[in-house]
């Protein structure tokens, strides 16, 4: 009883922690997340509401991010193919 309560703190930490990892990276890489931002990023610069250096920079961040994700996605298709 009394380990359970003093390991509930810690269990409950450590739940939070996993959900933040969980939702940074499906903001860095989740590829729907980083196409909607690829197209918002290309609407912004051909409004002019940012100037070209910006744009590039940013736009190069952001297919880091992509090509990263894709081989993410591919390493997972992979493990799933090798279990069957």
């Amino acid at each position: 009883m009394i380990h359970k309560l003093v390991s509930a703190p810690i269990n409950l930490v450590i739940k939070i922690g996993e959900k933040v990892k969980e939702e940074a990276d499906k903001e860095l890489y989740d590829l729907p997340t980083i196409q909607r931002k690829m197209v918002q990023l290309q609407m912004m610069y051909e409004l002019g509401e940012i100037p070209e250096e910006v744009y590039k920079a940013k736009e190069e961040d952001l297919i880091l991010r992509y090509e990263m994700a894709k081989r993410m996605e591919m390493q997972q298709w992979e493990e799933m193919t090798k279990k069957k």
